[in-house]
């Protein structure tokens, strides 16, 4: 929070009395003047506002306390601006519509500049692509919304385009709480939902699950991290309908790829360019590469940021315009790509090039493995090693058993040297693990 309102500069928060405190602690380190604070309760009628935030606060203690001089109430806001009259300033199809964060996983947070026009031409590509699977009658299509709001996909795929075909949206406040996410599906017919594999695999993992139901389901889309094959396989079993890849990110607002949702779509896949959009495989001298060649994915679209806020922006573009991504691909003989790898998570193996993303998909395979990340450590033969961090599904699992699947279905060099079990990984707010942070205690355990 402090280094996005640092580097935005932003002037004025709105914010949920849930989370004042943290704005409390870093309010003297910005730039912040006015900050409007509502409540969970806030726009309940009747009695149900105070009592639903009593319950919140009291009850629940789900309100720290804080201390903010100047608060300026959600609902006296409202009343305040109804009372004057609106100035809309002249606005420009390239002008900034949002400074959308980057997740942080690889570096440090970055402002994606996206405009209204991104903005308009990324809802005009990714209506026109899913057109044929939603009907045109408003509430007929339910979407599930598991992934936070502020999540660039959930923003303008959960948000912008379904408000656009009149879908409902329904939110899950807490994925992680899978008893009671599975409970709220129970209560709707839904029709799409989206995720990352994470979320997919602990709904599959849920006993109460595969008891849903899946009539009215048309497909699920995963994003944010790779899809692994064993979950998109159960998924389909489990629900009879497709559990499809897409690809993108902050920077492209986000969808470049997508899967489709007829049968034609392609395991392992992101799919295919949506409408008006070119991806291109490039080499690091910025040569573009034929089809069946590995390299760095590279955009280019009318959905593509400007740059980033308050950067130099040297070395995010190719000549013409081509958006580096930083992840690694294969374009196929028939036009769908494939995600390697992020190119900062690529492990060098004795010179050999070696892909997280290939691992964790071999050993989530493994029938007691729930969850899997891989790294690379330093290692002083082979310049790095492979180390698998595995959350178990079935605590029968033993080091042994799981190095000799390992053995049995990778390639010697690809075969963790490393093994630890754990009880979880480290995560990102939508559910993504965060390779990361493992790599940063490996760092920290090396040096103590």
């Amino acid at each position: 929070m402090e280094h996005e309102s640092q580097d935005s500069g932003a002037t004025a928060i709105v914010i949920v009395s849930n989370f004042a405190l943290n704005l409390h602690k870093i309010l003297k380190n910005t730039d912040i003047k006015h900050v409007i604070i509502t409540d969970l309760g806030e726009m309940l009628k009747g009695i149900k506002r105070p009592l639903v935030n009593f319950v919140v606060k009291r009850i629940r203690k789900m309100v720290p306390d804080y201390h903010i001089e100047g608060i300026i109430r959600f609902r006296q806001a409202l009343a305040e601006g109804a009372a004057m009259k609106l100035s809309p300033p002249e606005i420009r199809p390239d002008d900034a519509a949002m400074l959308q964060y980057t997740g942080g996983t690889t570096g440090v947070s970055k402002g994606a500049i996206l405009s209204h026009a991104n903005i308009i031409a990324h809802n005009a590509m990714i209506k026109f692509w899913f057109l044929p699977y939603l009907s045109q009658n408003t509430g007929q299509e339910i979407i599930i919304t598991a992934i936070p709001m502020y999540h660039i996909f959930a923003l303008t795929v959960n948000g912008v385009l379904m408000m656009s075909v009149g879908a409902r949206n329904v939110l899950i406040t807490n994925p992680r709480d899978m008893k009671g996410f599975v409970k709220e599906l129970k209560k709707h017919k839904f029709t799409l939902i989206t995720g990352v594999n994470t979320l997919f695999n602990g709904l599959l993992n849920n006993p109460g699950f595969a008891n849903l139901d899946f009539s009215r389901l048309k497909g699920a889309v995963a994003g944010g991290m790779a899809l692994q094959d064993a979950v998109a396989i159960r998924w389909e079993e489990v629900t009879g309908k497709p559990l499809v890849e897409g690809y993108g990110l902050s920077e492209t607002s986000p969808v470049l790829c997508c899967n489709p949702l007829d049968g034609t779509h392609k395991p392992g896949s992101i799919g295919l360019p949506v409408p008006s959009t070119e991806v291109a495989i490039f080499d690091d001298d910025g040569n573009q590469l034929p089809q069946g060649e590995t390299g760095e994915i590279c955009a280019r679209g009318p959905q593509v940021m400007s740059g980033y806020w308050q950067q130099s922006n040297e070395g995010v573009f190719w000549p013409g315009g081509w958006f580096k991504t930083g992840d690694i691909g294969v374009m196929d003989e028939q036009g769908f790509f494939k995600i390697v790898d992020r190119k900062k998570d690529m492990i060098m193996v004795s010179g050999f090039n070696v892909f997280p993303n290939e691992i964790e998909n071999v050993v989530a395979n493994n029938k007691k493995v729930l969850e899997v990340a891989a790294i690379g450590v330093p290692d002083v033969k082979s310049g790095e090693a492979i180390k698998i961090f595995v959350i178990k599904k079935d605590p029968s699992l033993t080091e042994d058993e799981l190095r000799a699947f390992c053995e049995e279905n990778l390639t010697k060099y690809k075969v963790p040297r490393h093994i630890e079990f754990r009880q979880t990984l480290p995560k990102s707010s939508v559910g993504k693990i965060l390779r990361r942070e493992l790599k940063e205690e490996e760092v920290k355990s090396e040096a103590a």
